[in-house]
């Protein structure tokens, strides 16, 4: 078994590209917030001149399609080919398994790298609860058209109160899937999370759960990927903003580089007439720069419930920049 701490590199660059809000689920911990993000969906036109932006920019970025349900979107399918085109070094869709537009009719094996999939419960009962009634079936289904179909798939576990309780039930249910990749989730106080401050797991169970079921389902040959969340003793605090270049896109035309902050106009870009235009302070690149004893600024800020305190003021641990990723696989060995 192989265990990697994914460390930041200036020369990484991920492209998380919103090309609209709308969905057709109204999932408890949605993290869109149409008041900072917009309600537009945007043209093909202004997709491909946005790709194209950001593919200049970075020539070997990776794209993520979202939404929203990006599959939404009637021309994803042309989306995904000029991205190809342009030279996109991977591309993904993230969808919530309903797979409208026909969409895997529309492109092909060769068009796109992953087609990523949410599911938040080992059951129709758990799932179903925080996505919506009929969910959990769909993405099974979807699933396996997918696969059968030869798309390369993987899938999103966001970890709360309200499903880690089924989190260990995950490998015997998706073992039999064909999934290349696992990922789980941290849940993040922010969109609709953000009305709910009891959804977050505490620091002890998150470590007495989440490192055992990655172990488990790696050692059948799925790549896990989970957040750090919390540094070990003597571990150095860093911030991907500072060093890594991501961009979370909305279809307003802000341009994020942590989503942590999106739920406030601290965004560091915004384009304008096909141009990123950075934004004047303060935004997010300038609490970035800052170092206090707690780790993540913008966590202490937006979810401080995250940290404990020590008698003498200090805080018990350190909160990791939220993109810092631990990964597991049995591949290769």
């Amino acid at each position: 078994m192989q265990k990697r701490t994914v460390a930041f590199s200036k020369h990484a660059s991920n492209l998380f590209f919103h090309i609209l809000t709308r969905c057709n689920l109204a999932c408890a911990h949605c993290y869109i917030n149409p008041a900072q993000h917009g309600s537009a969906r945007l043209s093909i036109d202004t997709i491909e001149q946005w790709l194209a932006l950001f593919a200049r920019r970075n020539p070997d970025s990776n794209v993520i399609f979202l939404g929203g349900e990006p599959t939404l979107h009637p021309d994803l399918f042309r989306a995904v080919r000029y991205a190809r085109q342009l030279g996109y070094t991977s591309i993904t869709i993230d969808t919530n398994g309903y797979l409208f537009h026909d969409i895997l009719d529309r492109i092909t094996p060769d068009d796109v790298d992953f087609i990523s999939f949410s599911l938040d419960g080992a059951t129709p009962e758990t799932n179903d609860a925080i996505r919506g009634k009929g969910c959990f079936d769909q993405v099974v289904a979807g699933i396996r058209t997918a696969r059968r179909k030869g798309f390369s798939c993987s899938m999103i576990y966001t970890v709360s109160e309200h499903n880690i309780h089924e989190l260990a039930q995950m490998p015997e249910l998706i073992s039999t899937m064909g999934l290349e990749r696992f990922f789980i989730q941290v849940i993040g106080l922010r969109g609709e999370s953000s009305k709910d401050n009891t959804l977050q797991v505490s620091r002890r169970i998150w470590l007495d759960v989440i490192p055992g079921v990655a172990h488990t389902i790696a050692e059948s040959g799925i790549t896990v990927t989970y957040p750090k969340v919390f540094l070990d003793p003597g571990q150095d605090f860093e911030c991907a903003g500072n060093v890594a270049q991501n961009y979370f896109v909305f279809p307003n035309g802000r341009v994020y580089q942590c989503p942590v902050c999106e739920d406030y106009a601290l965004h560091s870009y915004e384009i304008r007439d096909n141009e990123l235009v950075s934004m004047p302070p303060v935004n997010e690149s300038d609490l970035f720069k800052l170092s206090i004893p707690e780790g993540c600024v913008m966590n202490k800020l937006v979810q401080p419930g995250n940290i404990e305190y020590l008698p003498d003021g200090r805080p018990a641990w350190k909160i990791a920049c939220c993109l810092l990723k631990e990964e597991l696989s049995n591949r290769c060995l």
